[in-house]
């Protein structure tokens, strides 16, 4: 089925409608090799029209387009250059079908623009004060006697979104260096906060702790100083219900509204880490015995820090080919053209053949219309169906993802259950734990991988399917109907959730049994449910302990990117560069840093949930005696032992507390 829509998507498709902008007669913009080739830029007729819904429905502005080699650099009318000089005419007839100046033919007006996406778009600019300019002009003439204000290009859709594509783009070319800067240091960050985890992992779990309430705390008080040092200020009482949606976002910081938002919920934030350590001091201290196991797990297994770079890769070579094939799928279609006019037409918006066009009625009966190219679609079975076809990409994609993360998952558990049932540590550990355990899952494991996440990528893509529904059925005023779909969607997304936590178990009970997929979710689960009580206070407390290590770090990187960038640290400011909007790589650096801490502490993570199952499976096989001695570590056997009445007592007092906590750390997880 993958070779049969490659060769579907590959043999239909043609990247160059992707590649190349096209003008209304359906032909590519600077194509080598034909005689637009040096005509590399689309010229709008009227830009103003790209403000219509149609543009929303078919993609395509309303308007005459023409490929051109340059985009307009001065105002000019249309009326203007025929009285001008031949400079004028000459400099106007190359922005005119076949290059005749005449009414229908050329544009109305000519206005200064610059290329974006190889697209002539407005050349927009704010002066001092905020008078929106095109080119050095605030008012130009459309050639018909009216004037036209910048302003009202400005609120052009098209014209507003290019303008802040431009200005991100300017952002990143200044500030990119910076970027990779912040990246590589919260790269660093995380390496030392592992290590210094894997030698002191008792005080470094308190040290996080405290730090990450500081840094929440830190965020709070400055909050509040933005808050008060904006009293008095004009314009900062506006609301942001008022001031609406804004383009550039460093707006909403000049008003008190939006820093006292960010300070109630870093407060709500605050208080509800601040409980949940409270009411959990007691099993902290277990969480940390299990750590400890886990830190010496990962320093005999130090290659695991690096195998999520091998899961990286291969979601890259994924990304790609769904990438790629879908490119391939939405550019299979044939273009077609339709009717635009001016004025009333009963054949307007219909489809036409431009071949055809100036014999057929509708030219006739409408002598200002145009068969003009509007989208790229087609009536045959293979367009039809097309959405089909990306549909059953789009669940190749998941299968294939889901693939590679379990065969990740798979790797790291074999390797830390190899290392928790060796007697003799680290004698009895094989030499390449990781490798070993890579080479058992391709060669034993295949199987199990595809088809638990073949089920997983089945519930995924059966979400995306209500999404689109949820998309499609907007407009419906059935309340019932919006009701359904909602809790389909609620029922859809729990049961992901259960899923991938489910397999997660499987795939640890795989690597370490070597079963099937099958029985080894059967072991997992009813091992987990023997020991529910054990999986609320160890397991998941544990990766609320690591979640809080991926909050400190993105805080702390996060805190620094945002001093740096806002100008704020007077020794550095000069080296800070200049951006329309600094929170662009303040935002990058944080989701990259986020991504970073995750990829290393989700080996922490899977080493945690690996030695859980194989604690929870040791106490169940073994008894402790000379003829069944335990595999765990003195000092974790030692731990767990003071704590299991303390276990006894929560199954009968904290049911309910422990179901919440349960659901909040899955909250979790998913952010």
């Amino acid at each position: 089925m993958i070779l049969i829509l490659l060769r579907a998507a590959w043999s239909q498709g043609d990247p160059r409608k992707v590649i190349y902008p096209t003008d209304s007669r359906g032909q590519f913009c600077g194509q080598a090799g034909t005689p637009l080739e040096k005509k590399p830029l689309l010229f709008y007729f009227n830009i103003l029209k790209c403000a219509s819904p149609l543009v929303l429905l078919e993609f395509q502005c309303p308007t005459t387009q023409l490929c051109v080699e340059k985009c307009p650099d001065r105002h000019l009318t249309l009326m203007k250059a025929k009285l001008g000089s031949n400079e004028d005419r000459e400099y106007y007839q190359q922005y005119c079908k076949d290059g005749i100046l005449k009414d229908g033919l050329c544009p109305a007006i000519l206005m200064p623009s610059k290329a974006f996406t190889r697209r002539c778009l407005p050349a927009l600019g704010t002066l001092k004060g905020g008078v929106v300019v095109v080119g050095n002009e605030t008012t130009f003439t459309d050639g018909k006697g009216s004037s036209i204000n910048a302003t009202d290009v400005k609120s052009n859709v098209v014209v507003e979104a290019r303008q802040v594509a431009m200005r991100i783009f300017e952002d990143y070319t200044q500030s990119w260096h910076w970027i990779l800067l912040g990246l590589v240091i919260a790269m660093l960050v995380s390496f030392i906060f592992i290590v210094l985890l894997r030698f002191l992992a008792g005080i470094m779990v308190w040290v996080m702790i405290v730090l990450v309430i500081l840094v929440i705390g830190y965020g709070i008080f400055h909050c509040y100083m933005e808050f008060a040092s904006l009293k008095g200020e004009p314009g900062s009482d506006v609301t942001i219900r008022d001031l609406g949606l804004q383009t550039d976002f460093s707006v909403y910081l000049q008003i008190r509204q939006t820093w006292l938002a960010f300070m109630i919920i870093l407060a709500i934030v605050e208080v509800i880490i601040i409980l949940l350590l409270i009411f959990l001091r007691k099993r902290i201290m277990i969480a940390i015995a299990l750590i400890k196991e886990a830190s010496r797990a990962v320093g005999h297994v130090m290659s695991s820090l690096f195998y999520p770079l091998v899961t990286f890769a291969l979601l890259a070579v994924v990304i790609a080919y769904w990438a790629i094939t879908a490119v391939f799928l939405s550019t299979s279609n044939e273009q077609v053209y339709k009717v635009f006019n001016n004025s009333e037409c009963e054949y307007s918006r219909e489809t036409c053949d431009p071949q055809t066009f100036n014999t057929s009625n509708a030219s006739a009966q409408c002598p200002d219309a145009e068969c003009l190219f509007a989208f790229y679609g087609g009536e045959t079975y293979y367009h039809k169906y097309l959405i089909l076809f990306q549909f059953y990409n789009v669940f190749l994609f998941f299968w294939c993802a889901n693939f590679v993360t379990a065969l990740g998952q798979v790797t790291l558990s074999g390797a830390f259950a190899s290392y928790y049932w060796a007697f003799k540590k680290p004698d009895d550990i094989p030499s390449y734990p990781i490798f070993s355990s890579l080479g058992r899952a391709l060669r034993y494991h295949t199987g199990s991988l595809a088809f638990g996440s073949l089920i997983l990528s089945i519930v995924q893509v059966i979400r995306v399917l209500l999404e689109y529904l949820d998309q499609k059925l907007k407009g419906a005023q059935n309340k019932f109907a919006k009701f359904m779909l909602s809790c389909m969607k609620c029922c859809f997304w729990c049961l992901e959730k259960c899923i991938k936590f489910l397999n997660r178990n499987a795939y640890i009970m795989i690597a370490i049994y070597g079963k099937s997929f099958c029985p080894s979710a059967h072991d997992a689960f009813f091992l987990l449910m023997r020991n529910i009580i054990r999986v609320a206070v160890l397991d998941k407390v544990t990766d609320f302990l690591l979640f809080l290590g991926k909050l400190l770090i993105v805080g702390i990187v996060g805190i620094f990117s945002f001093f740096f960038f806002s100008g704020r640290i007077r020794a550095i400011e000069d080296a800070a560069p200049s951006l329309n909007y600094y929170w662009v790589p303040i935002l990058t650096v944080v989701v990259g840093s986020y991504l970073i801490a995750h990829g290393f502490f989700s080996v922490y993570a899977m080493c945690v949930d690996t030695l859980f199952l194989c604690f929870c499976e040791d106490l169940e096989r073994n008894d402790g005696s000379p003829e069944r001695p335990y595999y765990m570590s003195p000092e974790l056997h030692e731990i767990l032992s003071k704590t299991k009445m303390h276990l006894c007592s929560l199954t009968k007092k904290c049911s309910l507390v422990l179901v919440v906590e349960q659901c909040w750390f899955l909250y979790c997880e998913d952010l």
